[in-house]
C-alpha cells in the first residue's frame, strides 16, 4: 500500500534537498539561516513518522516549530543566485513548445482524479493499492511526480535535475509564507480546544438583541468574515463561530436550516480569505511568484469583490435559511 506516510517521506526529502543545495552556495547572503530553516523542515516530516506511531516524543515537534519561527522572524531567511533561465530564452521556449507548455500542469489533476475515482478497484491481494484514509492526498503526491516526469519528456532539459533548481527557487520566492497555512491551521485547532467559540457565545449572547434573527445573522457572518481575516483560514474560523453562533442561535433557537446556514457561513468567511495577507497561500504567494511590486496587490484587487460578496452572503441566509 502507498500510505500518506510516504508522501510526508517524499516532501521530506525534497526540504532536505533544497537545504542541502542553499548550503553548498556560498553567494547566498543567508545560507545558514536558509538552510537550516528549510531542512529542519524536513527532518520533521520524518520524525513525525514515529511521533504519529507513538514511539517518540511530540514535543520535540514543538521545540522545532519554534525554532523555524525564531529563525524566520530574525530576517535569517533569504533568496540566493539561482541558476536559471532569462526573460528572452523563455519566450523562445514560449515559441517553440507553445501550448505543449500545459501539458505538464493538466498531468497533475488528470491523474489525481483518475487515481481516486479507480482508487476502490486498484488493490493486490485485497489490499488497497493507495491509503483508503487518505487517497486524495496519495494520489495528489503521485500526480505531482507525473507531471515532472512529464514535463521532463516534453522539455528535455540538459540537467534532468532542473526541478530541484528550480523548484527551490520558488520556494525561496515565496519564503516562510510557505508554512503560514498549516500553522493557521493549527491554531484553529488550538482556538477550538481552548473553548474560543464557548467564550465568544457567551459574549454575543449578552450582545445580541432578544428574539431578532437579523442580528444572529449579522454576528455570525460578520463574525466568519473577522475571524477569517485574523487567522487567515475559514476553516479555522468556523468551528469557533458555528460553536459560539451558528449551531446554539441560528439553528437551536431560530430552527433555520444547518446545510443552508453552515454552507454560506462557511461563504461569509471566505471573503475574508480575499482581504487578508494571513491568507498566504492566496494572497501573499502569487504577489511573490509574479514579482508584483506590491505584495499586497492581490488583497487590493480582491477587496471590491469581497465586501459586496459579504452582504450578499447575509441577505442569501436571512432569505433562504430560515421558514
Amino acid at each position: 500500500m502507498i500510505n500518506v506516510e510516504a508522501v510526508y517521506w517524499l516532501i521530506g526529502i525534497l526540504f532536505v534537498a533544497w537545504a542541502s543545495l542553499i548550503a553548498a552556495d556560498a553567494s547566498h547572503p543567508r545560507r545558514w539561516g536558509s538552510s537550516a530553516f528549510w531542512g529542519l523542515l524536513g527532518l520533521c516530516f520524518f520524525y513525525s513518522t514515529w511521533v504519529q506511531a507513538g514511539t517518540a516524543p511530540g514535543w520535540i515537534l514543538g521545540i522545532a516549530v519554534l525554532i523555524l519561527v525564531v529563525l524566520a522572524s530574525t530576517g535569517l531567511l533569504g533568496h540566493g543566485k539561482h541558476r536559471t533561465s532569462t526573460g528572452p530564452q523563455r519566450e523562445a521556449f514560449a515559441k517553440r513548445f507553445g501550448n505543449k507548455l500545459f501539458i505538464p500542469a493538466l498531468t497533475l489533476p488528470l491523474v489525481t482524479v483518475i487515481l481516486v475515482l479507480a482508487a476502490p478497484v486498484l488493490n493486490i491481494g485485497g489490499t488497497p493499492l493507495l491509503d483508503p484514509k487518505n487517497t486524495t492526498l496519495v494520489a495528489l503526491a503521485i500526480g505531482a511526480v507525473a507531471a515532472v516526469v512529464v514535463a521532463l519528456l516534453i522539455l528535455k532539459p540538459k540537467n534532468p535535475a532542473t526541478p530541484i533548481f528550480e523548484s527551490r527557487r520558488i520556494l525561496e520566492s515565496i519564503g516562510w509564507a510557505a508554512l503560514l497555512p498549516q500553522m493557521l491551521t493549527t491554531l484553529g485547532i488550538l482556538f477550538t480546544k481552548a473553548g474560543v467559540g464557548t467564550a465568544v457565545g457567551a459574549l454575543a449572547s449578552g450582545l445580541l438583541p432578544k428574539g431578532s434573527l437579523i442580528a444572529g445573522v449579522l454576528v455570525y457572518c460578520i463574525g466568519m468574515f473577522l475571524f477569517t481575516v485574523l487567522m487567515g483560514n475559514g476553516f479555522a474560523a468556523f468551528p469557533i463561530m458555528t460553536a459560539a453562533i451558528g449551531w446554539p442561535v441560528l439553528v437551536q433557537t431560530f430552527h433555520g436550516d444547518p446545510a443552508i446556514i453552515f454552507a454560506i457561513g462557511m461563504l461569509a468567511g471566505f471573503c475574508g480569505t480575499l482581504c487578508t495577507p494571513m491568507a498566504a497561500n492566496f494572497n501573499l504567494v502569487p504577489s511573490a511568484l509574479l514579482e508584483m511590486k506590491n505584495k499586497y496587490g492581490v488583497i487590493t484587487a480582491q477587496v471590491g469583490t469581497a465586501i459586496p460578496l459579504l452582504a450578499v452572503n447575509i441577505a442569501l441566509m436571512y432569505f433562504l435559511a430560515f421558514h
